[in-house]
């Protein structure tokens, strides 16, 4: 009689990993935005080892070892510039102009800045989202992020024009922003909100900033930096808008400095 071999999905595989590693609580994990149930429906494999305990439930669960896994997928993505922006980049219709070597130097080490600040904003809001319970504020997050995943394209882009490189230090502030963000996230919505209007307040200060130290002629990066100003203010306005706290002078005096040490540690690393 021939052996007949049954062939299964990637997805069916990580289920059976994950059903060996936390047997006794699968009813608890979310392995996927959709539902437990509806995941490897009709594939045999994932059928006969579903736990006849959530067979036809519709389970609202905790983060799993498949939500870490998405959110390590998305660091990855993040920091190696991978994506498409969704946004006409500023930039395209501005005509290069041309830059001395002191100029560009200038220009790269200030983009370089804004793009770890973007890497650092990507970060903050998955963290967020990670651990936000209110679905109203993850979408908020989820927005945002969208946003900055644009600026972050943006700038890379710049850096490739301007033959500059990214920050060294750019995995070590995506992993203390997304600690922080999750963090933020389970001190409830007020202060989470509150947290991302302040962080959106330092931003547009800096930007303001690297607006009169670019080089009169860098006028593409500019107009990057001139759109990514007003994207920040306005995510804000939102958050103080959905019942943000606005945090006392001594919080975001507290939050300069650690935003000043991170932006001059970056524009030379």
């Amino acid at each position: 009689m021939p052996v007949v071999r049954e062939t299964y999905s990637n997805r069916a595989i990580l289920h059976h990993i994950a059903a060996i590693i936390r047997p006794n609580v699968l009813s608890g994990l979310w392995l996927s935005a959709k539902p437990f149930t509806q995941l490897g429906k009709g594939d045999p494999f994932v059928e006969r080892r579903r736990p006849s305990c959530i067979k036809g439930k519709n389970l609202m669960s905790t983060p799993s070892i498949h939500s870490l896994i998405q959110h390590f997928d998305s660091a990855l993505r993040v920091l190696n510039g991978v994506g498409q922006p969704a946004r006409l980049n500023p930039a395209t219709p501005v005509e290069e102009q041309t830059l001395s070597e002191t100029e560009q130097k200038v220009s790269a080490r200030l983009m370089r800045v804004n793009h770890a600040g973007e890497i650092c904003a990507q970060a903050l809001y998955l963290g967020q989202g990670f651990t936000s319970k209110d679905p109203h504020v993850k979408e908020t997050m989820l927005q945002a992020a969208k946003e900055e995943t644009d600026h972050l394209l943006w700038c890379e882009a710049r850096l490739t024009e301007l033959d500059a490189r990214k920050s060294y230090l750019n995995p070590l502030f995506y992993t203390l922003s997304f600690v922080s963000g999750a963090v933020s996230g389970l001190l409830g919505n007020r202060f989470n909100l509150g947290f991302v209007a302040a962080t959106e307040e330092q931003v547009v200060k800096h930007l303001e900033e690297h607006l009169k130290e670019l080089p009169v002629e860098d006028e593409r990066s500019k107009a990057i930096l001139e759109q990514m100003k007003l994207d920040e203010d306005e995510h804000r306005t939102n958050a103080l808008s959905r019942g943000g706290m606005d945090f006392p002078t001594p919080v975001k005096t507290i939050m300069t400095v650690v935003s000043k040490l991170m932006t001059r540690t970056t524009y030379w690393v």
